[in-house]
């Protein structure tokens, strides 16, 4: 009920504009995650090796950093919805892609030519949200939102593992491709206002002149949370192209469209939860939280031995995101004005696209010396310096930045 009346609070315009918003973004996500678990078995099924696997599968990440601060500066200064257009005919046009060739080295190319949808997606979507949410409920907003993601990747892992057992690799490309064009669709229905009118719902905010991105990687409001953003896409990097691998190495009864669907539930209930909680007790705890769960989740997949712990890894793992991204998105839309949020989303979050760039081509190598297990327990490590890191520098001070991550203190670089 908190969501209906939440939504019935805002103009018929805005509700009309968040629904085809909520529903592209529940396209998107179905469509790019149902790559998760049956892209690196497509790519071993063809004869790539681990290296390889990791290649291609952190290829992705190369589109989105190469593509990122253009995508950033198109948002700020023409248009939020032209830049989720993008993204949408990118994730069409991708998995076509996929279906046309069956040699490693072309899936590369057009694996980096697929990072340009979560780019482009990702950045036109959440700088639309924020403006288009009233600041005194932008958390609860943005976590409503963003519970496509979680909703698409309970339904994406799992038709693709149906797709690719049943009717083989050619109809699960083509529905992929199928869901992305009618998301594509969708957002050319969406009404924005010219980028030189004001859209901020709170008019007395003034005016602030939009930082380049030197300025925003000197100030550590933005660099600590793009360096721990940065750790934390090296741990996802390495679910992504390790996990499935893993879960076949080991047969301990678990499916990876399983475990993603179950990552998805614990994001879903999280992202219901924390966006209002954070409007109202601050970002902080809800990061560090976030961060803890991120260790946990990397432990039990280092020492799992059963279906049951890898169910418990796949809870944490979700809660994690869950409340991660959500809380990282309100944070840095707290810490910026509306005419530079898509530069300063494409920072943040360039952070967590190097990550997973590094994370598949490095432990890709080291997979041919170390085992699945020690490559979890690696993440685990780098989540615990993204936890030191947030505790000691995501403020003014180490007082203020302990007391703002454990919830005592607000934000103070929020403006």
């Amino acid at each position: 009920m908190t969501i209906l009346n939440t939504f019935r609070s805002l103009d018929q315009d805005k509700r009309r504009n968040f629904s085809l918003l909520f529903s592209t973004n529940l396209l998107f996500w179905t469509s790019l995650t149902s790559l998760l678990p049956t892209l690196p078995i497509y790519i071993e099924d063809i004869g790539g090796t681990t290296t390889q696997i990791g290649l291609v599968m952190g290829s992705f990440a190369i589109g989105l950093i190469g593509s990122r601060t253009g995508l950033g500066y198109l948002a700020d200064g023409y248009s939020r919805k032209s830049v989720v257009r993008i993204g949408m005919l990118v994730a069409t046009l991708a998995p076509i892609g996929y279906l046309l060739v069956e040699s490693v080295w072309p899936l590369m190319a057009i694996r980096t030519f697929h990072g340009v949808s979560l780019a482009a997606f990702t950045t036109g979507y959440s700088t639309l949200v924020i403006d288009l949410s009233p600041i005194k409920q932008r958390g609860q907003l943005i976590g409503y939102m963003n519970l496509g993601a979680p909703i698409g990747m309970a339904i994406g892992p799992a038709m693709g593992t149906f797709l690719k057992e049943s009717q083989g690799y050619q109809s699960f490309f083509l529905t992929t491709a199928g869901i992305g064009f009618w998301g594509y669709l969708l957002v050319s229905q969406i009404r924005e206002k010219p980028r030189h009118c004001d859209i901020n719902v709170d008019s007395t905010i003034s005016y602030v002149p939009p930082r380049n991105f030197k300025q925003l990687l000197s100030s550590p409001s933005i660099l600590v949370p793009a360096l721990i953003l940065l750790l934390i896409g090296l741990v996802f990097g390495t679910l992504l192209a390790f996990l499935p691998l893993f879960l076949r190495e080991t047969a301990l009864g678990l499916s990876a469209g399983l475990f993603y669907t179950t990552v998805a539930i614990a994001s879903f209930i999280m992202r219901l939860v924390s966006g209002q909680a954070s409007d109202r007790y601050g970002r902080g705890l809800f990061i560090t939280v976030s961060l803890v769960c991120y260790v946990i989740s990397m432990g039990l997949l280092t020492q799992a031995h059963s279906a049951r712990d890898l169910l418990l890894g796949a809870i944490f793992e979700g809660m994690g995101g869950g409340m991660l991204i959500p809380m990282m998105i309100s944070l840095i839309s707290d810490r910026s004005s509306p005419s530079e949020r898509g530069r300063v989303y494409s920072v943040c979050m360039g952070g967590f696209d190097l990550g997973l760039a590094i994370a598949g081509p490095i432990l890709g190598i080291l997979g041919q010396m170390i085992s699945y297990r020690f490559m979890f327990a690696l993440s685990g490590s780098l989540a615990s310096i993204a936890i030191i890191l947030f505790m000691s520098q995501s403020n003014k001070s180490f007082k203020h930045s302990l007391r703002f991550a454990l919830g005592q203190e607000k934000d103070l670089y929020s403006q």
